[in-house]
């Protein structure tokens, strides 16, 4: 097998394997819970399953390289399916803007913008993820990605989502920690910005890799099935006995003067029922690796102010199609929040964490 090699991976001939810290994570203040349901749950935020026998979402604001091993000793090929949208060297990742409405009895409309700078945590995270450049991203996002495995169930899917700057290097660690035989799709998330250049090709889509655990997993293609125009559904013509819509079409035999014709003469199918097909009209077809889904506008309901915030329908489609309702979904750069959501209006029980605190009270 083929492998990327960057400074850093190895030591004294070993791969550095990741770091396995498991913190014990406190429960946080829940709204309009009572005293009493809050001293139900004082403990260990992930011992809350077996002490109370109800399942509750989890939202951790912490550095995934200490979260995700917290995770393990529960969690341990239990999550169905994880989502990240992993950050690519953004200095100014922690840091926010906001602005404050002075006080509504004020004789002047006037506001107060402040911003809000990288905490000591959150600038160390930053310098152990880009100190050495690419080198440490690679390490980074192996060391991650080694973890997400582990977390992962036997038939879990795996989606990375990533553009233009890391996606090919990012695609050789994934071959090697998930298996280059189990690399399922290379979706294309096609979009439209009104940034442009005259200089190369305007950047107008992101790259999203699929990848499962082992060679069988969920995949309700059913649920995301591309519509069907109006014109394809006028080809529809006959009707059976039952009233279902269908087309005529040559079977595709060799030597068949109907070959693979279509919308042949209904008569064939009296004379030769044998060399024709029914092609019965269905909700859509499957859907294809390339999605057309618009970005979160300015006017958009969903919008939260986030500047890498995704729009639901692209996790509604991912979620839909790769898990089940009930089934665990994790996120562990959670940013908008959107993962988080979308599992929550779908009915699916999630898992997400984020080390800006931005991220984590817009989430």
């Amino acid at each position: 097998m083929t492998e990327l090699i960057w400074e850093g991976k190895y030591k004294d001939g070993k791969k550095i394997a990741p770091v396995r810290i498991a913190l014990p994570f406190q429960t946080i203040e829940t709204i309009n819970e009572s005293a009493a349901d809050r001293q139900k749950r004082l403990s260990s935020l992930f011992n809350e399953k077996q002490e109370t026998g109800d399942w509750r979402n989890r939202l951790i604001w912490g550095d995934k390289k200490y979260v995700l091993p917290s995770l393990l000793p529960e969690f341990a090929g239990k999550v169905n399916l994880i989502y990240i949208d992993p950050p690519f060297n953004v200095g100014a990742d922690f840091s926010f803007t906001a602005t404050i409405p002075d006080h509504p009895d004020s004789e002047e409309d006037q506001t107060t913008t402040f911003v809000k700078q990288p905490s000591i945590i959150e600038q160390k995270a930053y310098r152990d993820t880009w100190g050495k450049g690419l080198d440490s991203y690679l390490q980074w996002f192996y060391e991650t990605a080694v973890l997400l495995r582990e977390l992962l169930a036997d038939n879990g899917s795996i989606y990375v989502h990533l553009d233009w700057h890391v996606g090919h290097y990012a695609k050789c660690v994934l071959d090697e920690v998930f298996g280059y035989e189990n690399f399922r799709n290379n979706i294309v998330w096609c979009y439209k910005t009104r940034q442009f250049s005259k200089k190369y090709w305007n950047r107008k889509h992101d790259d999203i890799l699929f990848y499962t655990k082992s060679d069988e997993w969920i995949f309700n293609w059913e649920q995301v099935m591309s519509p069907l125009s109006e014109s394809t559904i006028k080809k529809y013509k006959l009707v059976d006995e039952q009233g279902r819509r269908y087309r005529l079409n040559g079977r595709g035999i060799t030597g068949s003067p109907i070959r693979s014709a279509k919308d042949v003469d209904p008569k064939w199918e009296i004379t030769n029922p044998e060399l024709v097909v029914r092609d019965y009209l269905r909700d859509g077809y499957p859907p294809e690796d390339w999605w057309v889904i618009d970005i979160v506008n300015q006017v958009a309901i969903e919008r939260v102010e986030y500047a890498t915030q995704k729009p639901e329908a692209l996790l509604e489609r991912i979620i839909k199609a790769s898990s089940n309702e009930g089934d665990l979904v994790l996120d562990c750069f959670c940013g908008s929040g959107t993962t988080a959501a979308v599992a929550e209006k779908l009915n699916r029980r999630w898992i997400t964490c984020d080390l800006g605190r931005f991220a984590i009270h817009t989430t």
